[in-house]
């Protein structure tokens, strides 16, 4: 089934630093200068490469490799024959899997001290074991819900966790939001849509602040609502919406059925955009004469699960 292992890396904080700086010492002058421990990022950085040349040994199996920088992910064309390992934080599973289509991902947690991995369920010394259970079809996988955004001219835009539809500065995002039936112009800091797997991620903070503020005014604070990752119902929030004589607020949240869509038309001229995951590099317009279409998408992220763990096999 597989003829190619793809690993997926990213920069370390302190590679990252020594970029912005050119040197390592100019890079530990700047954090130490500004009252950091230079000696954490030096310990991350490590760790992450120990991390990465256990893999390099371990993970030679007779099939090709390939290193693939994190950076190069969206540009990247996954083919059926990949089996894509990822080593990295949480955050690099999330961006890998919307362009990875179903090709089963296994997540390496490249240091389970410092991270907790939600999504990283293999240490570095477990990572071959896994790739071995996959390649020999005896693994275990959980079929992860991703949420999709269609515009009217076809583009199309996955994500993991969410999606953010707004302005790309801190202006007020103009649109016109379509739900159960029910439309409104809104003015808002942006529409926020969470997969299962967003749930306990941006969606949760977006929770934990209106129910701060609902104690604050002598109101009774609500939980946060929480998905399964295979759950097919997507999760939506309105940020801060503004009523005016021409925005409403009596669409703020609510959930989309398997099935169901939310619609929005953009009302900006400029400026608006569509991303995921964090990724605000990686964007849609959303300008005026724009509409966007968002709902689950029929595709699935297949996340490689330890042994014993409920999901189809990979």
């Amino acid at each position: 089934m597989f003829d190619k292992l793809v690993v997926v890396t990213r920069r370390t904080r302190l590679e990252e630093l020594i970029e912005r700086f050119n040197t390592r010492g100019q890079a530990k002058f700047y954090i130490e200068h500004a009252g950091g421990q230079f000696e954490d990022y030096e310990q991350e950085h490590d760790a992450y490469h120990r991390a990465l040349d256990r893999l390099r040994r371990d993970l030679d199996l007779g099939l090709p490799r390939q290193l693939l920088d994190r950076s190069l992910v969206p540009t990247y064309s996954f083919e059926t024959g990949d089996l894509v390992v990822t080593l990295g934080q949480d955050g690099l599973v999330a961006n890998t899997a919307k362009y990875a289509g179903v090709q089963p991902i296994i997540g390496v947690n490249p240091d389970p001290a410092r991270y907790d991995g939600i999504l990283l369920p293999f240490s570095p010394a477990e990572a071959r074991k896994a790739v071995e259970r996959v390649l020999e079809g005896r693994a275990e996988s959980r079929a992860v819900t991703l949420a999709e955004a269609v515009l009217n001219d076809g583009q199309r835009l996955l994500a993991f966790n969410d999606l953010f539809i707004g302005a790309k500065t801190h202006v007020s995002a103009r649109y016109r939001i379509h739900a159960g039936g029910k439309a409104e112009a809104q003015s808002s800091s942006g529409v926020l849509v969470s997969t299962g797997a967003g749930s306990t991620g941006w969606m949760s903070s977006v929770f934990t602040m209106a129910g701060g503020v609902t104690a604050f005014a002598g109101g009774r604070a609500g939980q946060s609502l929480r998905l399964d990752w295979e759950d097919g119902r997507l999760l939506y929030a309105v940020r801060e919406p503004f009523v005016s004589r021409h925005s409403s607020a009596a669409i703020v949240a609510g959930l989309l059925e398997p099935g169901e869509e939310l619609v929005l038309e953009s009302l900006m001229p400029s400026g608006g955009v569509i991303f995921s995951d964090g990724m605000e590099s990686d964007f849609l317009n959303f300008t005026t004469g724009t509409s966007a279409r968002v709902r689950a998408a029929s595709q699935h992220a297949m996340l490689v699960a330890r042994a014993g763990k409920a999901g189809s096999g990979a």
